[in-house]
This record gives structure tokens, C-alpha cells and sequence, in this order.
């Protein structure tokens, strides 16, 4: 029997909407849970300062995947620019699906969802980050097109460094 898509809606996330703030934490939440996150709930503060935070950064961009009325995946994104293009890109920050419903092509739809909006503001590219040993991420992204960003053979490929600020 062929396998069926699941009934599955991707909507651009109103950060007004109080059903869509409530699934924005929840899937935060549950991503920061998961092994490939930080393996902890996300903290009181951030849950408390995380919706008003989006909402007063200027260039915020959110999915939120629906399958049966119920969040089951997000892709937290924001524009950014491109100085060598000089056009602006998108840049995918967070990108969950919740467990019980990985597998199921949700994934490649939102990150279809992401690519059609980035194409629509006329963006030159899409980025994104990933653990390296997150080897069922890299699968769904290398299938959706995405690759290590390699500017000039000789000059290696792009690795993305952190340095966590004390405040």
C-alpha cells in the first residue's frame, strides 16, 4: 500500500495570535527538550520574554506545522543580508518536528515553506545550522538542496562558530 502524506498545514505564524504564541512555546519548548537541542525545558524568563522578544525583533519569520489542529513542527527564521549578493537571505534559526511525527515528509514541507517565502522577498539564499551528528536533519536538509556552504575550494567549507556572552 503506498505510503500517505499526512494531512498537514504549514501557516506563516502571527506573533498577535495567542493560539500561535502558545504553539510557539510549545514547540520551543519541546525542541530545547530534545537531545539534538539543549536537553532542558527551556527556562522560566526565556518562556516569559521569548513571545515579546520576536515580536520586537523587526525581521522575524515563523512556520508553524499543524497536522489535526495541534502544532507539530516550527522553523523560527529571520532575514538577513547578504553583503556579497547584496540581496537580502533567510536565515533558518530553529527547526523542529515533534518526534511522534518525524518521518512523515513534514520537515521538507516546511523547509519548502521557508524556500517559497525567501523566494517571493526575493532573497539569494537560505541558511541554516545543524549538529553534526544529527544525521536525520542533515538528510532531510542535503535532500531539500542544502550543502556546506563552500565559497572557494581552496579556502575550505563554512564552519559556524558561537561565543555565549555573559549578561
Amino acid at each position: 500500500m503506498p505510503k500517505t502524506r499526512p494531512s498537514v498545514d504549514i501557516v506563516n505564524a502571527d506573533l498577535c495570535d495567542k493560539q500561535h504564541q502558545e504553539a510557539i512555546i510549545r514547540m520551543l519548548d519541546a525542541y530545547a527538550l530534545d537531545p539534538m537541542g539543549d536537553g532542558k525545558p527551556l527556562a522560566h524568563e526565556v518562556r516569559k520574554n521569548l513571545i515579546p522578544g520576536l515580536q520586537q525583533h523587526p525581521t522575524t519569520i515563523i512556520f508553524l506545522a499543524y497536522s489535526d489542529n495541534a502544532p507539530v513542527g516550527i522553523a523560527v527564521c529571520f532575514r538577513g543580508f547578504s553583503t556579497f549578493a547584496a540581496r537580502p537571505l533567510i536565515n533558518i534559526h530553529d527547526f523542529a518536528v515533534l518526534p511522534a511525527h518525524r518521518g512523515k515528509g513534514i520537515g521538507r514541507m516546511m523547509l519548502q515553506a521557508v524556500e517559497d517565502k525567501a523566494v517571493r522577498m526575493g532573497c539569494c539564499k537560505l541558511t541554516l545550522e545543524t549538529q553534526e551528528y544529527n544525521r536525520r536533519a542533515r538528510r532531510v536538509y542535503e535532500s531539500a538542496g542544502f550543502s556546506q556552504a563552500v565559497y572557494r575550494p581552496e579556502a575550505g567549507g563554512s564552519l559556524f562558530y558561537s561565543k555565549t556572552l555573559k549578561s
